[in-house]
Order: C-alpha cells, then structure tokens, then sequence
C-alpha cells in the first residue's frame, strides 16, 4: 500500500491556564501536524511539538525542514515498509526530533490503521491502563491548594509539582498539600534542573517524610556527573528527564553508577516513538521504571505516548496532561479519561479523528 500524499500545517491550540516552570511561562501552543495519505484512501495523523530550551529546536525549523521537498522521498513509497521509513527520519531530520515524531507517529497511525489493529496491539500491549498525574505550575501555597481541589473534585489522584525557583517556598507548597489534602494525592515534584546539589539533598532530607513518589531532573541536563554522585537513595528516585534526548544519553546514563532509577521519556525529546522504544530496551535492560511525560501538546501526540508506554513492561509512571488544559484541538478521540485514568481506544491506529 503506498504513500499517496503527506500534507502539513500548523496552529496555535491555545491554553485556558497560562502556568509558570522553572524557566519559562505558557500561554501559546503551537503544534505542526503531518497526515500520511495512502492511496486506498486511509490517512494517518502526527503531530509535533518543539521546545527550544530542552532540544534546541525551534518551531520555525519544524516547520522548514517539513518541506514538500524533504518529505517527497517518502511518497510512493510502500507503508508496509515501515521500519525502513522510519530508520530515514534521523537522517532526513538529524537535528529536530518533533518534526521526527510527528512524521513518525503519523507512519504508525496510517500503518496500523492500514492493519485494521490499534496501535498498542501492534507495538505489543502490556499493560491496560493507568493515572495519570496532572501538573500544578510554580505558584504561591495559596493558589497550588486551590488547583489541587480542583483535581481532586475533578477525579486525580496524582499531582505533579513544578518546583525550581525557590527552593523554601518550594518545600512550603509541599509541606501545605499534605496537612491539606492528606494521603489524597500522590506527589510527585518536577524542579525542571532549577536546583544543586547541596539544594536536591536539603529538599530530599526535608521533605522524606511527605512521602514524594518522584524527583524529575533536579539539577541541569548537562550535570550528569553530579546527578551520579548523589546519594543512592535519592537517585532511585530521581527521573531523568532534560539529560535523556536519546538512547545515546540513555547509555551514558545507566553506565555505572546509574545516574537515576527513572528514564522519563518523551516523544518530542527522542523523535518519536521508534527511538522511545529504543530507549525504554535501555532501560530494561537496567530493570529501571519508566515515566513518561510530555509538552503541550495536541491529543494526537499525546495518545501516541500513551500506546508507546502500555507497550513496556516497565512504565510505571504516565504525565500525559499535555492536551488537557488546551483551548481547542485539531482531533477528537484518542484515549479515554475518567477520574484520572487513562486507557487506549480499543480503535485502529491511534483512535483519533480530525474534527
């Protein structure tokens, strides 16, 4: 079955809840989105979300290298094909891992779409559903409680807080939740690589005892070394996220001792969901748990994450909110939410539909 056409385009989604991390604040997002057309008619839809501080990669060359000149070499060609389709994304996109994901992702969805299976089923499901944790920005004690209730009247279970400014206010926040909200919520802390050494032990010591569940990338992705000599006990809980863009970052990492007892692994960082299966092989070969994560992002890129994650057996942890928070989308469908849990569609390629 061939590759008849692929179209691109691009738009501002929007966000009803501008939030503020570590290093910069949201209030736009914007998506390219990639449909592969076969020539029986079935189409296959990707979407891609760059992030100029983690990957260097800004949505301008996104869109650039997208070009009706560099996607010609895949038209005509035969989906079946695939693992060869998509082994050339590196080498068409060597330096934009979203524009990758999002031609990745929209060959998976037409290919299994083509099969008639979901895309899970293809990849090989493992596991069937699990919550997802809904993010709470850098703000005052008063304004995070207010946002945790309304998670907690909304069904989630699971928080995760953005951290990385202010390291006392940052431990306030936390120390407040829980008189607050009790064992309602498990908690799990993002300081997006907002603090040092001495900082990551003190906030560690000090906060053991309000039972966090994870620290994602606590200091700068470069800082591997140091991220290595932390404590034992805080590695197992820390989630490389800024310091793991591919699997070649995945080896560095888990060569002795292991940098973090987490790969959080994200689409938008690795280029798609070939590179993020590589990464999470990297992983279990370690026996480390996998969390993964997301941008803003529209529902298209955010259901290809979550059938990439239920396909491994070591995903512990999904922070697929991406798309929750967004003013419109370009699709409908993709999985289901309810009280916080998500599962696939039981549809074939990723369940999503244009609106």
């Amino acid at each position: 079955m061939k590759i008849k056409a692929i179209k691109t385009w691009n738009t501002d989604l929007g966000t009803v809840r501008p939030y503020t991390i570590a290093f910069k604040t949201v209030d736009e997002v914007r998506n390219v989105f990639v449909e592969v057309i076969l020539d029986n008619g079935i189409s296959g839809l990707g979407a891609g979300s760059p992030s100029e501080y983690v990957t260097g990669e800004y949505l301008e060359s996104t869109i650039e290298v997208l070009s009706e000149e560099n996607l010609a070499r895949f038209t005509g060609r035969d989906i079946l094909q695939i693992n060869q389709l998509l082994s050339e994304l590196p080498v068409v996109f060597p330096n934009n891992p979203a524009a990758r994901a999002a031609l990745d992702i929209a060959l998976y969805d037409a290919f299994t779409k083509h099969l008639g299976i979901p895309l899970v089923d293809f990849l090989g499901r493992k596991i069937k559903s699990l919550p997802t944790s809904i993010t709470i920005g850098i703000k005052n004690v008063e304004e995070t409680l207010k946002e945790a209730q309304e998670y907690a009247d909304r069904g989630f279970s699971v928080l995760k807080i953005k951290l990385g400014i202010d390291p006392e206010e940052d431990i306030e926040r936390i120390v407040k939740l829980r008189e607050v909200f009790g064992s309602r919520f498990v908690i799990r802390i993002d300081a997006n690589q907002g603090y040092n050494i001495p900082q990551t032990i003190d906030f560690f010591n000090r906060t053991k005892h309000l039972n966090i569940e994870l620290i994602e990338q606590p200091l700068p992705a470069k800082a591997v070394a140091e991220l290595k000599s932390l404590p034992d006990e805080i590695r197992k809980l820390v989630a490389a996220d800024e310091s793991l863009l591919t699997p070649s970052n995945a080896l560095e990492l888990v060569k002795p001792p292991v940098a973090a007892g987490i790969f959080n692994i994200k689409l938008m960082k690795c280029g798609g969901i070939s590179q993020a299966l590589k990464i999470a092989d990297i992983a279990a070969l370690e026996n480390l748990e996998l969390f993964w994560g997301c941008n803003d992002e529209s529902i298209v890129s955010i259901t290809a994450a979550l059938h990439a994650a239920f396909a491994c057996p070591h995903t512990k942890y999904i922070d697929l909110d991406g798309s929750l928070d967004l003013a419109r989308d370009e699709v409908r469908g993709g999985f289901i939410l309810k009280d916080g849990i998500m599962s696939c569609l039981d549809a074939p390629g990723l369940g999503v539909e244009r609106i």
